[in-house]
């Protein structure tokens, strides 16, 4: 720790966190984008991405009342950097394996009717597949210059690994076919506005 007035970020088990909910102890928030908490999400967790944080807001928005703040992403590493930037006085709680692990130990999410048909990344998947099949096509068949195309595409795909930030994936998240209307998500009694 580098400051005096930063608290370690500590892990929570899915049984742990399942268990403060119900006691109405903890509040979950998923810093995930607002297309990825509106495809699948735990019931009852605020949104409040990673992208557009803001510690002071999210303390406004959690009202204080001594609940637990526990942060979750898909699988731990969005959260552990927005557990480190909201840190401050207060103990820092973050979903140990993120959204993955609270479902492989067997606990639900809510999954909206009429959501997209392919998850985000798949979508991002087939795009920048097809992407590379077509650069490699016409780089072969009419322009050597094509080829650019692919290698674009293959930067991107390095970049987004590296940085866990996918430029595609934020842009295919505001399709009308990835929109989901999602209505005010509550938590022990703090409401998050609508992602719709």
């Amino acid at each position: 720790m580098t400051e005096s007035n930063t608290c370690e970020l500590i892990d929570v088990s899915p049984e742990l966190l399942e268990k403060w909910v119900a006691a109405g102890d903890a509040v979950v928030v998923d810093v995930r984008e607002d297309f990825e908490h509106a495809s699948e999400r735990i019931d009852g967790a605020l949104n409040h991405p990673l992208s557009g944080f803001d510690a002071e807001e999210l303390r406004r928005m959690c009202g204080g009342g001594g609940r637990r703040i526990v942060f979750h992403c898909r699988t731990g590493s969005r959260s552990a950097e927005a557990a480190e930037r909201f840190s401050g006085e207060e103990q820092v709680f973050h979903l140990q394996g993120g959204i993955e692990g609270w479902k492989s130990s067997g606990r639900g999410v809510v999954r909206p009717a009429g959501g997209p048909r392919f998850e985000i990344m798949r979508q991002v998947q087939m795009i920048a597949g097809s992407l590379v099949v077509l650069g490699v096509v016409l780089g072969v068949w009419v322009n050597p210059w094509f080829l650019v195309i692919s290698a674009f595409v293959g930067c991107g795909l390095t970049f987004a690994g590296l940085t866990g930030w996918c430029g595609m994936a934020m842009l295919l998240g505001k399709m009308p076919w990835n929109r989901v209307g999602v209505g005010a998500c509550c938590s022990g009694g703090s409401c998050s506005k609508s992602t719709a």
